[in-house]
């Protein structure tokens, strides 16, 4: 279970750079679904640093409010987890 989370963190991170990267070129883009759909997979720590040290995302106020909901979606599943 860490390694998996470990690797798509690492995997979400890189993912949220280099859309930032294409940003700033002009070029094509990473769709926000799936942007957060990573995210939902267990990478909620890497998109959450990307966002912070890229400066990627953090100003579109509906992305934000979606991240959210994928952060407490996924803790409520961490919750559930760690019972069982």
């Amino acid at each position: 279970m860490i390694l998996f989370l470990l690797i798509a963190n690492l995997i979400t991170f890189g993912v949220f750079g280099l859309d930032k990267w294409q940003a700033r070129r002009h070029q094509w883009r990473i769709s926000e679904n799936t942007l957060l759909g990573i995210s939902l997979l267990g990478g909620i720590v890497g998109a959450a640093s990307a966002m912070i040290l890229f400066n990627h995302k953090v100003s579109k106020k509906s992305f934000l409010v979606k991240f959210i909901i994928v952060v407490l979606i996924d803790l409520v599943f961490l919750y559930r987890f760690i019972r069982r």
